[in-house]
């Protein structure tokens, strides 16, 4: 993929003429290159009929293209000065930028306050984003989790985090069991560190998540469900039955007969559960515990 001198220009003049300074600390950092641009609003499959929130919009490239696409652009920019750029700089009626913490908002909520300029308040939507490095776990769990969520998530990542995020049974880690159970994630595009400005230190990758209308799994606790996940993960490269003894407060005895019940070899490691082991481990520590 080729880096796009016009958008390396553009963004350049961009920072000049508002003065502004990169915040390595709010992860920073410009996609300019067109041909990734492109492969990001491919893989969103937009129409005039979609609803997008935009996370970290930054100087408004990515949102500019999606305008194009969408029915509406609702752009999350945290950074107080950029968000000022962008309602100054987007020529396009359909984008409302909403100068906040995309966390500090249920997605329902940041819908319903857009409702003033994309009527009506409630409709699906897709989650189209440049994440900053540093909140792309809270980010995907803060719309997966959520009561309404995307039918669709187009995001660009940390490759190692993209490679982690669908990984198969055998290097399965918390983040890929907790994607997952809520959406079939999929690589679309490798994009390299130069396809950026300021250029980042790492390789990124944009990953699209189909997200379920329901878990394929039959679990009845989602909190609970994930609690026994997280003790599963919570000492690396251990037999789960060491680390779930040890976080559940259970004698590990009692730990590998659980296991063995729900049809698993208790001297297995947690990254080599499937998604279907973990709800049936699930079903058998309920039934244990009742």
């Amino acid at each position: 993929m080729n880096k796009s001198p016009s958008l390396l220009s553009q963004t350049k003049a961009l920072l000049r003429r508002y003065d502004v300074r990169v915040k390595k600390g709010l992860g920073q950092n410009f996609l300019i290159d067109g041909e990734v641009l492109e492969a990001i609003v491919n893989a969103a499959a937009l129409s005039r009929e979609d609803t997008v929130i935009e996370v970290g919009p930054g100087l408004g490239m990515l949102t500019a293209e999606l305008a194009r696409k969408a029915g509406w652009v609702i752009a999350i920019e945290l950074d107080e000065r950029l968000a000022e750029i962008l309602d100054r700089t987007l020529p396009y009626d359909n984008v409302v930028v909403l100068n906040q913490d995309v966390l500090g908002a249920a997605p329902a909520a940041l819908l319903q306050k857009s409702a003033p300029h994309f009527p009506p308040a409630l409709r699906s939507y897709k989650v189209v984003a440049n994440l900053p490095y540093y909140i792309t776990s809270p980010v995907l769990r803060h719309f997966l989790e959520a009561p309404v969520k995307p039918e669709l998530m187009v995001v660009m990542v940390q490759k190692e985090v993209a490679a982690t995020i669908t990984a198969p049974a055998g290097k399965k880690s918390l983040l890929s069991v907790a994607v997952q159970f809520y959406g079939r994630p999929e690589i679309v595009a490798e994009v390299p560190a130069a396809a950026f400005y300021p250029p980042p230190k790492v390789d990124s990758a944009v990953v699209k998540i189909n997200v379920y209308r329901r878990s394929p799994v039959a679990v009845d606790d989602v909190d609970g469900f994930f609690k026994l996940v997280k003790a599963g993960f919570s000492a690396a490269r251990k037999q789960a039955a060491n680390s779930i003894s040890h976080r559940l407060g259970l004698a590990k005895e009692e730990a590998a007969t659980m296991l063995a019940k729900a049809g698993i070899d208790p001297q297995r490691r947690a990254e080599t559960f499937t998604l279907e082991e973990w709800a049936s481990l699930w079903r058998t520590y309920n039934r244990m515990v009742k």
